[in-house]
Formats: C-alpha cells, structure tokens, sequence
C-alpha cells in the first residue's frame, strides 16, 4: 500500500520519456473552455485519489497516468534540442519562433547571445514549473496536487489569482530544483559550488526570487551570465545579472537541456522516497488512531 504513489510516479516519469507529448496540459487548455477543463481534471484527480486509498494497483495506474498527462519533461528537452540546433546553425529566426513556444518575452529583436540566454532561462523555469512542482507536489498530496500545480503554472498568464497561487505553489519546488541543479551540476560538467553560490547570493536581487534562485542555479551551473535588459509585451524589464561566468551561447542551450533530464530523474527518486515515507507516517498514524479506540478506558474504582 505504501509503496503504490511511489511506483505511480516512478512509472509516469518513465511515461513521459517513452511517449512524448510536448505541452500537453497547454493544449488542453487553450480556448474558452480551459477553466471548465481544468475544473474537470481537478475534480477527476480528486476522485480517483480517494478510489485508490484502500486499491493499490488503482491508484498506482491513476498516479502514473496523471504523472504522464502533466509531466513536461521530455517534451521540454525536444523542444530544448531544436531550439540549440537552430542556433548552432545560425536559423535565429527560427529560433526565435521556438523560444516563443516557451516564453512570453519578446524575441523579435534578439540576437545569438539574447537567443541562448533567454533559450536557458526558460529551460530552467520550466524544469521547475513542469518537473520538478508537479513531481513534488504528487508525492506530497497525491494526484490532485500535482494536476493543481501544474494547471497553476499553465493558467498564470491569464489571471492574478492563477499568478498569486502559482507564488505559494512554487514556493518549496523552486527551493528543491536549485539544491537539484546544485547535485547534478557536475553531471554534465557543470559546478556545484558555482550553482551553490549564485543560488545564495543572486537570488534576493531578482524581483521574483521563485524565479530568481532556480536561474541563479543554472547560471552558476553552467558557469555562464544570466539575466539583463529583458522585453516583454506589456515593456521593457532591467533584470539583475545572475552568475558571473561568460555569455552564453548554443552549446550551454545544450547543456543546460541535459541538467534538466538530470534534475527530472533526480526528482522522480527523491519524490518516489518522500512518497514512501509520507505514507508510511501516515499508516503509523491510522494505526495508533485504531489502538486509541479499541484499547479499553479506564474506570474508577468506586469508594
């Protein structure tokens, strides 16, 4: 019973790898019915959580599928890929095209340095909002939390209310995907100490430190600079420098795609294990609940 969240997570991770359905939630989303469809999977995650309490298998083929519908992971990585491989051949228009599949910036105006610091930035945002948030969030309450994370990320651009939530949601995720890029780093020949470093001191200076600590952990991994004049539709940002490395360019796009697949499989284990053991406290509690009421109550003797 402990052991079937955990297993769900595990095989919805291997899921998305497998069968890649790039933003897939997006999709489902957009038009005028998105609200009522994410109302729906809400309340289809609610059902089917309380149905595998007391069915193992169910709510390990519920939680797997679930982990597969709202994981991003592998369609973040082709999307990653392509966007390093135009750059690396100079295609910048498209991608700028690409970036603006992932960003809400504006690319029109940026150039092969603008191109791949953005191109990174966006990698590790969505490593945290696709990955990491919906991963964290499953093991610690199950299939509604993680089909709420990710509808929070995906509906944060159409209203305040989704944008302030999305702050309270990210708030232990973007902490567990910069301590995530620290640990990997030096798996695609990156620094740790360089992500510790920037994560503890850049971040206060972001306006958004969310945001802030997961890029300052890239830039320090990568060893490369981050952050800068930024435009967006509604103008122009000023965002504070994050890493003190080099300018980065297609070859970090790349890399910083691989520290990505290395933090999504570094969260599915520790979410699997957080799973396991949540679960077992929690089987711990029923059963001291059950011996409270069926131990005997004392009486008193009567004088």
């Amino acid at each position: 019973m402990s052991a079937a969240r955990a297993i769900g997570l595990l095989l919805g991770a291997a899921a998305d790898e497998a069968i890649t359905g790039s933003r897939r939630v997006e999709r489902v989303l957009d038009g005028k019915s998105g609200l009522l469809l994410a109302g729906a999977a809400l309340a289809a995650g609610v059902g089917v959580e309380r149905a595998g309490r007391t069915r193992p298998v169910l709510q390990a083929f519920g939680t797997a599928v679930a982990t597969w519908a709202v994981l991003g992971g592998a369609g973040l990585a082709t999307n990653g890929t392509k966007l390093a491989r135009d750059l690396e051949e100079g295609e910048l228009e498209s991608a700028r095209a690409k970036l603006a599949e992932l960003d809400t910036r504006r690319t029109d105006s940026l150039d092969v340095i603008g191109l791949s610091r953005a191109s990174v930035e966006s990698v590790a945002q969505h490593t945290s909002h696709t990955v990491v948030g919906p991963l964290f969030w499953g093991a610690v309450a199950g299939i509604p939390g993680m089909v709420f994370s990710r509808l929070v990320t995906a509906l944060r651009d159409r209203a305040r209310v989704f944008a302030r939530f999305g702050a309270i949601v990210d708030l232990v995720p973007t902490r567990f995907t910069a301590a995530l890029t620290v640990t990997g780093a030096p798996v695609v020949g990156g620094s740790a100490s360089g992500a510790w470093r920037a994560w503890r001191r850049d971040t206060i200076a972001h306006p958004n430190p969310n945001e802030g600590r997961v890029e300052a952990a890239f830039a320090g991994a990568l060893e490369i600079r981050l952050g800068g004049r930024t435009v967006y539709p509604h103008g122009v940002e000023e965002r504070p420098v994050l890493g003190d490395g080099r300018n980065p360019d297609a070859g970090h796009v790349t890399r910083a795609v691989e520290l990505s697949r290395v933090i999504g499989w570094l969260t599915a284990l520790s979410s699997a294990v957080l799973a396991a053991l949540l679960e077992v406290r929690r089987s711990r509690r029923r059963g001291l609940r059950r011996l409270r009421r069926a131990s005997p109550r004392p009486t008193c003797a009567a004088d």
